[in-house]
């Protein structure tokens, strides 16, 4: 019996941090499609090199692709950072 509880809590330890691993990574793909909605939002298109276009469109498509829920998270995430730029910009 008690070689299974060890391997019961070996496999709960791994799970853990398999999952604390997966939230991590959801918070740096959070941050980066907040910073690349931010960064869309306030690019001139028009200044845009023409070899660039492409790629923009990929990640507007991409951007406009998720769920609403996760753009918001996205956003929330980023918004002290943008907040903060904002302020830095009027000075």
């Amino acid at each position: 019996m008690p070689n299974t509880k060890t391997n019961a809590d070996n496999e709960v330890a791994m799970l853990r941090a398999q999952l604390e691993g997966l939230m991590a990574e959801r918070e740096n793909l959070l941050r980066t499609v907040g910073a690349a909605s931010v960064f869309i939002a306030n690019l001139d298109a028009e200044s845009l090199p023409e070899a660039a276009w492409d790629a923009g469109d990929i990640l507007a498509e991409c951007l406009n692709d998720l769920p609403e829920d996760t753009l918001h998270d996205a956003l929330e995430m980023v918004r002290p950072l943008v907040v903060k730029d904002l302020e830095n910009a009027k000075d």
